[in-house]
């Protein structure tokens, strides 16, 4: 481990020293770049140096009990050594939790895409639900939602809707929502009073930037078309809607929601991007590691993660056996809980691999 720590504070000295050549500061760019790799790697350094600094300490207590034979000096090198060793131990333990592999994803924005899946309507409504738990989440934490593209029903549900969520390190914090979100309830529309289940599926994407991921403009097949659904006077006069397809994967995104047919085209390609860098990491990772056991999730669409069981006010995440008697303040944002739950989970996991 100390070979590992001494590694990092070399790399974290070297970006200090680049950072300070004439060449980068006179490019910004290039300077964020070397900057945001060095806060990364900052909390790391500085714990190492604290735990360096109490070796010292607890060198210079045993030395002071083979030295001195005065008691009440040895008695309070004896105090101050074990003192500084539970310190110690405890900023191992921290340093091991900071040597784990960091998701080069996690300080990214977000893309998200709900679908309302088996349960007709129902499905719908708690798509909607969803999307709303998840914005007010966001609202609570500082962070902003736009909608990228939405296909509602009638009453107030989404067949499926996309949206971006930005802010601070949002990846870290939504990366463990995707796969299969099960509810149980009396739908609004249920005269009898049964509980039905349906379900939504959730995709959680890391947002894409031009540099992440090229895409060829000729391999894709862009299509205009008229806007439906609701929109007012604008829909239907224009052809604003548009439809991208990435011809050698076979994706298709489409965007309907803004009145300009240019916003629109925007919008379909950040999404169009951040499917096609979650897919290229996808492969990336199954080549590095076909065992996935080590994993709170996926993310996979198809696997169940979670219940929603609001006659018992219940929420239950399957992976890890976590159940919160909260689910109406949970559906009213108060996600955190479960998200630190699945952090620590995955944490505890990943220590035990290393």
């Amino acid at each position: 481990m100390r070979q590992r720590l001494a590694a990092v504070c070399d790399e974290y000295e070297r970006l200090t020293a680049e950072m300070s050549t004439q060449e980068v500061a006179t490019d910004p760019a290039r300077f964020r770049q070397l900057a945001k790799t060095q806060r990364s790697l900052e909390e790391t350094v500085n714990t190492f140096r604290q735990y360096e600094r109490y070796e010292r300490r607890l060198e210079e207590a045993e030395q002071m009990l083979r030295d001195e034979s005065d008691p009440d000096i040895r008695e309070m090198a004896e105090g101050e050594k074990e003192e500084t060793a539970q310190l110690l131990s405890n900023l191992e333990d921290e340093l091991r939790v900071l040597l784990i592999p960091k998701d080069p994803n996690d300080a990214k924005n977000t893309i998200m895409e709900i679908r309302a899946g088996t349960g007709g309507e129902e499905a719908a409504l708690f798509a909607s639900d969803l999307f709303r738990m998840y914005s007010r989440l966001a609202e609570l934490k500082g962070w902003k939602v736009e909608v990228l593209g939405s296909n509602p029903t009638g009453i107030g549900g989404y067949k499926e809707i996309s949206f971006q969520v930005s802010g601070d390190s949002v990846y870290s914090q939504l990366k463990f929502e995707g796969g299969v979100h099960r509810v149980q309830r009396v739908p609004a529309t249920e005269a009898q009073g049964r509980i039905h289940t349906s379900a939504v599926t959730v995709a959680v994407l890391p947002e894409a930037e031009e540099v992440d991921i090229a895409i060829d403009p000729t391999e894709l097949h862009i299509d205009v078309y008229r806007s439906s659904g609701a929109g007012g006077q604008h829909v239907n006069t224009t052809d604003s809607a548009v439809r991208i397809t990435h011809i050698p994967t076979g994706v298709v995104v489409s965007c309907q929601d803004e009145r300009s047919q240019h916003k629109n085209k925007a919008k379909a390609m950040a999404v169009l991007r951040a499917r096609l860098l979650a897919h290229k990491q996808e492969e990336e990772e199954a080549k590095r590691s076909a065992d996935r056991k080590n994993q709170v999730g996926s993310g996979d669409r198809s696997e169940r993660i979670r219940t929603y069981n609001f006659p018992e006010n219940r929420i239950t995440d399957h992976r890890i056996g976590f159940t919160l008697y909260q689910l109406k303040n949970v559906m009213e944002g108060e996600l955190q809980p479960v998200i630190d739950a699945l952090i620590d989970a995955d944490r505890t996991a990943k220590l035990a691999a290393t």
